[in-house]
């Protein structure tokens, strides 16, 4: 099968544990029969959910997908703190919890919503100096990375229990709604911190990347059945703003034209429509004109 035979779009996929986003990429190319798919917002090995694959001509769709804000349930355990602030590491330091209450919780979560400054996890793909912190960390340097600017719009207390009768710790299932570039890691490590007995992340589930939600994602088992694309028309609709355009205008696009004097929403790319509902290209404004970002229909 070759690129143009393949159907280009999006598909969702939810994730399963231990696997890497590279893994779940390498099994969307088997089962598309193309090389030609991609990756949209990393997972972690250990988090389960949303993946978004683009696939043939739509992975020239990843790079202006507008999946800056997303969705979690995650569960943080109270009272151990490991090397890497999940449950993939080791346990570094252990304090009991003593009797923490849900209104303790509740409250000790309130600074670290909104707009804060996260140090991101060292344990992590952010690069020092050109190589990646989490090689350092386990070539045994001590990293220590600059905090970054971050959104958390949701981080709410969903549950407390004590786990298999141990009460030496405290499980705490949440709901984090949060900004792309956002560590959940380090949310359970500087919970954990400001509670005076360490934290680290014990499970983690995306439930939502931008538009795209877990009622629209498909396990590998069930796209191994039946491979199931959102086509790039409707995938274009659901990841941007659209604007249908004329005749005369579309000839414009598929040569890469400027489009006079059309208004566009917003300032990010703004999928144009031909007016028989065919996808053409992502537009941006500029000025009083629409200026061409990628086009897809062809000359």
């Amino acid at each position: 099968m070759t690129i143009d035979e393949v159907t280009p779009g999006l598909v969702v996929v939810d994730k399963p544990g231990g696997w890497t986003s590279h893994d779940v990429v390498a099994r969307g190319r088997r089962l598309a029969g193309t090389r030609k798919v991609g990756h949209a917002g990393t997972l972690d090995p250990m988090a389960t959910g949303v993946l978004v694959l683009a696939v043939g001509r739509a992975t020239r769709l990843l790079g202006h997908l507008q999946l800056t804000d997303k969705e979690y349930l995650a569960t943080i355990r109270l009272g151990e703190s490991t090397v890497t602030d999940d449950a993939e590491g080791d346990v570094v330091e252990r304090t009991p919890v003593g009797a923490f209450s849900r209104t303790d919780v509740e409250a000790a979560v309130i600074p670290l919503t909104g707009d804060i400054a996260q140090v991101p996890s060292s344990v992590s793909a952010i690069k020092v100096d050109g190589k990646r912190s989490y090689a350092r960390v386990r070539s045994g340097e001590q990293v220590e990375l600059a905090a970054r600017p971050v959104t958390v719009s949701a981080f709410d207390v969903l549950d407390v229990r004590t786990p298999f009768d141990n009460e030496t710790v405290l499980d705490v299932d949440v709901r984090v709604a949060c900004s792309s570039g956002t560590y959940v890691r380090a949310l359970a490590r500087d919970l954990g911190a400001s509670l005076g007995v360490g934290g680290h992340l014990t499970a983690l589930r995306r439930t939502r990347v931008g538009p795209f939600t877990l009622e629209a994602a498909h396990t590998l088992d069930a796209l191994a059945q039946e491979w199931r694309v959102l086509g790039i028309d409707d995938a274009a609709r659901t990841a941007f703003p659209a604007i249908g355009i004329d005749a005369e205008r579309a000839t414009a696009v598929g040569f890469g034209r400027r489009l006079p004097g059309l208004a566009l929403p917003g300032d990010g790319p703004v999928a144009v429509f031909a007016p028989d509902g065919r996808f053409l290209a992502l537009y941006r404004r500029d000025g009083q004109d629409a200026a061409p970002i990628a086009v897809f229909a062809p000359a």
